[in-house]
Parts: structure tokens; sequence; C-alpha cells
């Protein structure tokens, strides 16, 4: 790209769009493209312009439409799709509800290279339909191609975007607690959690409460197991006195404990484990009490099936205390992000 005089400028091509005001119209009066012929020239003078910008002939360049849509095409997600250009810039909107996950460490590689920026939603990050989910421009209006080129090479045989779709689980939840199974008090988990898994695919399979009693315990879980039960949730006896039997009854179930016990706040005694590949999940008391915990973070994941490590929940820590705030606006906020 190069910048001339507009009456040297006849017979090149203009790199950038040419902006015009008049009579309440604003638009472009000259696209990007556009041979300039000499006609043009007393326009261009009314419109304020000395000098233009016009391709140099095996200057290596992208314009930053073009270069726009050279980063969307290394960069394909499943799921959503690439607005059309706009002032320099292609959006990536979802068209499906599902979970983001971003390769945080290949997005620094791509906008450490120089005129390329790449802006997304945060990693780990639950979707709606319609919402934006990342945007890709260069800062100049043209760069060199070698740029892209190299951004293009970073991203060969690895995915920077994925929207990874809800699979429908049949869920069952197994209540814990004296108190409620004797009926002095009503329990409160279950319609909380059947509140937070209708906006899931799948089925709840049904809720039962237990006596603190590990027999029946177990009993319950492998009822809902041979029911087809792909996800166990248990709830009440998950604090670290004797009496809480719920950890130990998951260990008898023949579960492998990822952790028991997670660097977040509310829901700091959650304890994730896995029978072969389906998910258990122990929730404390929090749920109950609060709009938002750990069991809203992890939720997500479980549905898009990711399988947690015990290195994943220990990254909870960093975003994992929740401000409490007087409305709540998860997932819009530093809760649950690592």
């Amino acid at each position: 790209m190069k910048k001339v005089r507009v009456e040297d400028a006849v017979g090149m091509t203009l790199c950038h769009d040419l902006t015009e005001m008049r009579d309440g119209f604003k638009g472009a009066a000259f696209k990007r493209g556009h041979v300039i012929a000499e006609a043009d020239i007393p326009r261009m003078l009314d419109m304020g312009k000395r000098t233009v910008c016009v391709w140099e002939e095996n200057a290596g360049e992208i314009h930053e439409e073009d270069a726009a849509l050279r980063m969307a095409a290394m960069a394909p997600v499943a799921g959503a799709h690439y607005t059309a250009p706009s002032e320099g810039k292609v959006l990536l909107m979802a068209d499906e509800e599902g979970f983001l996950r971003v390769d945080t460490g290949l997005l620094r590689e791509i906008n450490a290279i120089g005129d390329l920026t790449i802006a997304t939603l945060p990693d780990h990050y639950p979707v709606k339909p319609g919402m934006r989910l990342a945007s890709m421009r260069i800062v100049p209006l043209v760069t060199k191609e070698e740029q892209i080129l190299r951004a293009e090479a970073l991203c060969e045989g690895r995915r920077l975007l994925d929207l990874l779709p809800y699979q429908p689980r049949r869920a069952g939840i197994i209540i814990t607690g004296s108190e409620i199974y004797h009926g002095r008090i009503r329990d409160k988990f279950e319609a909380v959690a059947r509140r937070k898994l209708q906006a899931y695919p799948g089925e709840i399979l049904g809720a039962v409460v237990c006596d603190d009693d590990l027999g029946m315990l177990v009993g319950k879980a492998r009822e809902f197991l041979r029911m087809g039960a792909d996800f166990l949730i248990f709830s009440g006896g998950m604090s670290v006195d004797p009496d809480d039997l719920t950890p130990t009854a998951i260990r008898q179930l023949g579960c492998e404990i990822v952790s028991y016990g997670v660097p977040s706040q509310p829901g700091n005694m959650t304890l994730m484990a896995y029978l072969g590949d389906i998910p258990v999940m122990g929730v404390p008391g929090a749920a109950v009490s609060l709009p938002t915990t750990v069991f809203d973070v992890l939720l997500p994941q479980v549905y898009a099936g990711l399988r947690f490590t015990k290195e994943d929940l220990i990254r909870l820590g960093d975003g994992g205390l929740c401000q409490m705030c007087g409305a709540c606006h998860y997932p819009n906020c530093t809760f649950g992000r690592y």
C-alpha cells in the first residue's frame, strides 16, 4: 500500500473505502478495489481527499477485510458462523447452545505475531444461540501476508475454538440426611437440582431421599444405574463430620474420586468422581441456599462431555471466589473462570 496525491492516482486501485457525508447521507462513495478515473478526481477533492491509499504491485500485502476472512477460515467452529467483514473485522456468532473452549495458548501465539488481534469469550464459557464468541481483525488497514501465513501455520492440526454441544444425560438424584428421611425437615435440594438440570438435554430419572445408611445410599445409586442413569448427583452428608457418609458411599459404589474438595467457594466441599465413564458428583449444602455455586460451574462441562482431571479442578482456584453480588449475574462475572 502507498499513499499518493489524488491527481496522481488515475489508473490505480483503491485499497480502502472512501466515505462521503452529504445531505444526511453517509456511505462509501468509492469502494475498495475501485480503479480511479480522471472523472473521479473532482469529487474526491470535494470530499476533502487530497491523498488516497492505493495498492502497490508485488508488495505482499493483504487488506484488513481479506485478512479477517483468512483468520476466520483458519478457525472453523461447528455450531457457529462468522459474519461478513464489517469495519475490518469478522464476528463469530453462536448458532447453538453449548460450551465454549478456547486454546488459550494458541490464542496468545497468534496475538503475539504483530498486527493480528483475536478477542474471545473466556475459555469454559456456557453459550446461548446468538451470542458473540470471538472477533478477528488486524490493527492497520493492510498487513504483510506473511503474518497471516504464520497464523495459518500455527492453526494447522489445532483447534483455536470449539463450541461443544450439550449431550443428553439420564440423571439420578440421591439426597442424604436422617432429618429429611424421617420427615423432621423438608428437603429443598430436589427442586434446586431439577431447576438447574432442566437447562440441559436429557431426563431426570428420579430423586430419592436416604437415611444416613451406607447400604441404602449405595443400593439406591445402583437402582438408578440399572435404570440407565449416566449421571449421579448426591447431596447431603458432604462435610467432614463422622456422620456424613456420602463420600464413603461413593467410594463403596466403586467410583474413582478425582477430587473431594475444590478451591472454589461457595461449594468448597464438592466431590467429583467417575464410575467408568459415568460422572458422579457430590454437592454440598450451599447449592440450596445460594443462587450460584460450583455446582453451576461444573454442570455445563458434564453435559458437554468433558471429563475432569485433578488439574482441571485445581485450576478453579483462579476465579473460584464468588463475590456474592446482591443480584447474581453469573456467568457474566469472574466466578468460575479458569
